[in-house]
């Protein structure tokens, strides 16, 4: 008995060693697990959606490159039977073969895929150079208001400004796929004349509605507009809208700029 008792402590620690071992590698990232290069390598090319011939994906090298023009290229690995796309999100392989690849999307839906040969490439050929593009650009938008307030005539002007500054979206697209698309935020400029005299002239951008905004969105949104709602005895209103790329999910910031030229921000209600 006092032999199996002094033993205990002994396998209690041998046990929480190899616990703690198992822990940590399976918690390692996926760029330090051993890589399938045999599975990677037949999954280099150019693939479509098997039964609607439409390009999926084209592999070449440690990326991935897609048709949509917005969406970022990603670097991908094999590990035993999971193939990870951009980092730690894995999709289980459940057929592969020189010319066959089938995995679950996020959404359990299997996707079955065919290597297209080089010869019906054509005019589906993914283009890698095409990421270099921004086309998400506009070109400036100016609109032009006159009001009456108090019998004194105001000159309301505002400018939405495309930039070269990148958001990046993360999103699952109809595929069921992951993917991060990048497109670019606004800058918007306002003015308002009486007469000849500048009451006010501002640049506005996201990052100045972070107390109306939680940052969790306002990371990936846009300043996607800039509208006059009109005006009356607290100054001339402005309503921002901070919204998702392609999505409906927006946050509207009322902006009032009163006579004196000063401006007081709220969370818009309707």
């Amino acid at each position: 008995m006092m032999c199996n008792n002094s033993l205990a402590p002994l396998l209690v620690g041998v046990l929480t060693v190899v616990l703690a071992v198992s822990c940590v590698n399976g918690n390692k990232p996926v760029e330090e697990l051993p890589e399938s290069r045999e599975a990677k390598q037949l999954m280099q090319g150019l693939w479509a959606e098997r039964e609607s011939g439409d390009l999926f994906f084209r592999m070449e090298g440690d990326t991935v490159y897609y048709p949509d023009s917005l969406v970022q290229p990603a670097a991908f690995r094999v590990v035993g039977d999971t193939l990870y796309i951009g980092g730690q999100l894995g999709y289980h392989i459940e057929k592969q073969s020189e010319h066959v690849l089938w995995f679950k999307n996020q959404n359990g839906e299997v996707v079955k895929l065919e290597k297209t040969a080089a010869d019906q490439q054509c005019d589906g050929e993914i283009d890698i150079d095409q990421h270099q593009a921004m086309p998400d650009l506009r070109e400036v938008i100016k609109r032009d208001t006159v009001v009456m307030l108090d019998g004194q005539r105001y000159h309301c002007y505002i400018a939405i400004n495309p930039t070269h500054y990148k958001i990046v979206r993360t999103s699952i697209n109809e595929d069921g796929m992951q993917v991060e698309r990048v497109y670019y935020d606004n800058i918007v400029h306002i003015s308002i004349f009486r007469g000849d005299a500048q009451l006010f002239s501002r640049d506005f951008r996201k990052q100045q509605y972070h107390r109306h905004v939680p940052q969790e969105f306002l990371g990936q949104a846009k300043l996607n507009d800039m509208e006059f709602a009109g005006c009356d005895g607290r100054g001339f209103h402005f309503i921002a809208s901070l919204c998702y790329p392609d999505a409906a999910s927006c946050y509207m910031v009322e902006n009032v700029i009163d006579r004196s030229g000063q401006l007081t921000t709220k969370l818009f209600e309707y």
